[in-house]
């Protein structure tokens, strides 16, 4: 896998993590952040449902950041324990940051979206034994809404507690292709849609010549929005987190470096 040099646009401490772990496997990187994360405001509307936590049959944690805010406003609301209610993540990453605090938490084996988390029957269980099952989800600003739209078919009263919104970070006029040749990159990693879309955006009439090169994205949704702007390489990692994308690595010819 060696021969890989790869583009990576987490937020910046994800970033530098990945890299680090990438590079362990002799696989070099260049981090280019295209999501920046800004913390919301607290507002009483956010505070009020975190002081109602324990109405929830269950929690739902989107992503990373919102483990990480999320948990900033258990630590003040909820000192102690809140006992066997069971919460839940779209990706390992994200649950693995809800475990380490002492929360039970679920997440998905396979697959690292909205649509795996769905069908987990951890998730399920307790949504049909409660008399009026309610759940929160703890989310980015303007996230996604077929979680939402799903539970709520099921009878499932959904509340969201937005704790962040992701932008995209201020770079230079051409500060992209730069860094591609500059470090001679071969391949591309995005870990959302958002980052995808960023990513486009930041190339502006780059975009060609970047949709030529493997273009490593987290499932099967970002894969077609990946498809759909025109690239013509995309390699589904079917994960988010660092064992997919090696996986992933590993499953494609390693280019000439």
């Amino acid at each position: 896998m060696s021969g890989w040099r790869l583009l990576l646009t987490r937020p910046e401490q994800e970033c530098q993590t990945l890299s680090s772990a990438l590079a362990s496997e002799g696989i070099h990187s260049a981090c280019l952040p295209l999501l920046g994360i800004e913390a919301l405001p607290e507002t009483p509307q956010q505070s009020a449902l975190i002081c109602d936590l324990h109405r929830y049959t269950a929690v739902i944690v989107v992503s990373k950041p919102a483990a990480r805010l999320g948990l900033e406003l258990l630590d003040r609301y909820w000192p102690q324990p809140l006992g066997d209610q069971p919460w839940f993540s779209v990706g390992a990453g994200t649950g693995q940051i809800l475990a380490d605090y002492g929360l039970p938490v679920f997440w998905p084996s396979k697959g690292d979206d909205s649509e795996a988390l769905l069908d987990l029957p951890e998730l399920q269980a307790p949504l049909r034994d409660a008399l009026f099952p309610r759940v929160l989800i703890i989310r980015g600003e303007d996230g996604r809404t077929l979680l939402a739209e799903r539970l709520q078919s099921q009878g499932v009263e959904v509340d969201h507690l937005a704790v962040y919104r992701r932008v995209l970070p201020s770079y230079p006029a051409g500060a992209l292709q730069q860094l591609l040749q500059v470090e001679r990159l071969n391949g591309l990693v995005v870990s959302s849609g958002q980052g995808l879309t960023h990513l486009r955006q930041l190339a502006a009439d780059d975009w060609l010549q970047l949709a030529q090169l493997p273009l490593f994205v987290p499932s099967p949704r970002v894969a077609q929005m990946a498809r759909e702007l025109g690239a013509l390489n995309v390699v589904d990692c079917r994960g988010a987190d660092t064992p997919a994308l090696l996986a992933a690595l590993r499953a494609q010819a390693s280019p000439d470096s």
